[in-house]
């Protein structure tokens, strides 16, 4: 089934069978199991049973394709698209000459195997871990095995049948080329597992801890304060999709409307009737980011828009606030890890 529509602002959507997104024009972020991404346009997003995508602006027009078979996706080479281990398996359609002439058409064309085989081609080519084909057969068999595996007892040994004949370690090839060991994937799993029975069940703290592998719920407790500053309760209490109010959208607003003049803290704690820490407390809970990481994001995202229009560095800079160009080039490659002037090419050539 095909879908274009605008998402409504900081609502939950469930993703109940393998998914494509296509972020079509729009700018601000979006959160999918709890993380926050930016700058998505022209892009397309996999997503599979299980997860959730959420978008922090009114502003987004999105294409969205169900996928009614899951036998494709069986295809070992296909299932790196839904798999990605770090941040979300996506495909950048203006990187991909084969992508664009398919959706030159209005929607996509009913032979959706067509866009996975396009898609999983342009995947390897992005190659995002600098891995062979070989090697990201054993990295996703690693994941598999989380994913089937991270609620009860998982030891090394359980990689003992991921050794291939050439003397690859199975452990030692992931901490290399996905830059995290096996360990810490299978926590990272756990703990989003977890996040999302507090979330959006009404299961207890007691209940969740069992059921993501952790024997001892006062542990638990412990691990997730000390890796999200909030208590399994508070994190519920924050969370709260079902009762949603205005205040992502009151900020997100106030973000929209006055980033470029104003990007103190306190100059939104007063537009909100909050204290600065009160303001910080609550935009952690609800968006799972910083304030300030929520105003650099504007920043960033208006430079975009405006070096795409082909502005000059210069008048960008002084758009935007900064006194000096440079400085604005130094903000720009440490938050995006280009310079202006390497944007603004790789749009050109686009």
């Amino acid at each position: 089934m095909v879908q274009k529509f605008n998402p409504e602002i900081d609502k939950v959507y469930f993703i109940n069978r393998y998914t494509l997104f296509h972020i079509m024009s729009g700018s601000g972020t979006i959160q999918v199991d709890f993380k926050n991404y930016t700058d998505w346009q022209d892009k397309a997003i996999y997503l599979e049973k299980g997860q959730y995508i959420k978008f922090f602006s009114d502003d987004f027009v999105v294409r969205k394709i169900e996928f009614p078979s899951k036998s494709i996706f069986e295809k070992k080479e296909v299932r790196v698209l839904f798999k990605h281990l770090i941040s979300l398996g996506y495909i950048n359609f203006n990187e991909c000459e084969e992508c664009k002439r398919y959706l030159s058409n209005t929607v996509f064309s009913e032979n959706t195997a067509e866009i996975i085989d396009i898609s999983s081609k342009q995947w390897y080519w992005q190659n995002p871990f600098q891995a062979s084909k070989e090697e990201y057969q054993i990295i996703f068999d690693v994941k598999d095995i989380i994913d089937q595996e991270y609620y009860g007892n998982f030891t090394n040994n359980d990689l003992s049948a991921l050794m291939l004949e050439n003397g690859y370690d199975a452990q030692a090839l992931v901490k290399d080329k996905v830059g995290f060991s096996v360990r810490t994937l299978l926590s990272n799993k756990r703990l989003m597992e977890s996040k999302k029975k507090i979330a959006f069940t009404d299961k207890s703290i007691q209940e969740v801890s069992y059921e993501t592998g952790y024997k001892d719920p006062a542990y638990f407790n412990r691990v997730f304060k000390n890796t999200t500053g909030q208590t399994p309760s508070q994190f519920r209490d924050g969370f709260d999709y079902e009762n949603r109010d205005s205040f992502t959208q009151n900020l997100i607003e106030l973000l929209k409307e006055h980033h470029l003049e104003h990007r103190a803290l306190d100059f939104y704690a007063d537009k909100m009737n909050l204290s600065v820490k009160a303001l910080s407390k609550k935009t952690r809970a609800k968006m799972n980011a910083s304030l300030g990481q929520l105003i650099r994001n504007e920043v960033i995202s208006t430079s975009k828009r405006l070096l795409s229009q082909d502005a000059s560095i210069k008048d960008v800079a002084y758009a935007l606030g900064f006194e000096e160009a440079n400085h604005f080039s130094h903000f720009f490659k440490n938050y995006t890890g280009n310079t202006p002037t390497d944007y603004k090419i790789k749009k050109y050539n686009s």
